[in-house]
């Protein structure tokens, strides 16, 4: 049987396949057209469209801050992406990388698209657990482990060990919350309309939370007032306060989380620090607010979006850790 890793992400899904690595990562993104209903593109070749196609055609996520918004078409974007990243395989079992405290009838909505898309068994771990073993963190018992993962559309918060979550919540806060806001904040301050790719890139590229940074970079736009094509120069310091909102949004609730704690375990955790996964979680000087908030250190892997995706291909090849973290 062919083992799987799946995080069906608001923004990219990736695919681990056991005895391979990651073997998928691609934009959860499909274009259709109106008329038809017909699917055109799938993935990184849907979400090159994006603000540029023309009214006939939509360009569509089926995942929305973690939960499937259209089972049809999420049926046929993971279809498509078992054909890249299984082959022909006739029996595939996958675990599937989901938010903390994700609920039943969310599970039941992907379990069906599962079905659909041809994948035999299907199970559900928790991203904090996942963002852990994807980071080589050493899970017992006795050894409690604080983790967020900062997502596109959703964030997880949890302290857990492998007797289970002690305390943690998820929240629709992420990197599309800042790319919004971006335009939106572009738009004022420069009175230049960008579509969401621009911004995106601009947040990838000079978005940072460190005092000072002098990163810029040059954007394309519309003007608004003459509708003309115009280019800007945009530094850190433009964009550091639709970026800074949300990770102070962030650490709040962790800071909640980490109240619910019992004395034993704060006092482990203030000493183990926190584990940041996620594809926000690498924008420049991150960990280190987030260090200087938290009062305690702040760990990141080197590659933290995949973190999550990661440890799932090590939760699918070992069944008796699999059975100790999967939601019931």
């Amino acid at each position: 049987m062919l083992k799987l890793a799946i995080d069906f992400g608001t923004s990219v899904t990736k695919i681990y396949r056991l005895g391979s690595g990651i073997v998928l990562a691609e934009a959860t993104c499909v274009t259709v057209q109106k008329d038809t209903g017909e699917i055109r593109a799938y993935g990184n070749d849907a979400k090159r469209l994006l603000g540029k196609t023309a009214d006939l055609t939509d360009v569509c996520f089926p995942v929305y801050e973690g939960e499937i918004v259209s089972e049809p078409l999420a049926s046929a974007l993971l279809e498509y992406f078992m054909k890249k990243a299984a082959g022909r395989s006739l029996s595939v079992e996958a675990v599937f990388c989901v938010p903390c405290g994700y609920k039943a009838e969310s599970r039941e909505k992907i379990y069906r698209v599962a079905k659909n898309a041809g994948i035999s068994r299907v199970s559900f771990a928790e991203a904090p657990f996942l963002s852990a073993l994807g980071q080589d963190v050493p899970l017992s018992e006795s050894n409690p482990v604080f983790a967020i993962d900062i997502g596109a559309g959703v964030t997880s918060i949890a302290t857990f060990s492998l007797d289970g979550i002690i305390a943690g919540i998820s929240m629709n806060v992420g990197g599309n919350n800042m790319d919004i806001h971006i335009i939106d904040h572009i738009a004022d301050q420069f009175n230049l309309k960008i579509g969401s790719l621009t911004s995106e890139k601009l947040k990838n590229t000079v978005g940072s939370l460190i005092e000072d940074d002098n990163q810029s970079t040059i954007i394309n736009g519309r003007d608004i007032t003459t509708g003309k094509p115009r280019s800007v120069s945009v530094s850190s310091a433009d964009i550091e306060f639709p970026v800074r909102i949300y990770i102070d949004k962030i650490v709040e609730y962790a800071e909640l989380v980490l109240k619910k704690l019992p004395a034993e375990v704060s006092a482990a955790v203030g000493k183990n620090g926190v584990y940041l996964s996620g594809g926000v979680a690498s924008l420049a000087g991150l960990a280190d607010y987030v260090a200087d908030k938290l009062q305690m250190d702040a760990h990141l892997s080197g590659d933290p979006q995949m973190s999550v995706v990661l440890g799932g291909g090590r939760a699918i090849g070992n069944a008796a850790l699999l059975r100790r973290i999967r939601m019931d």
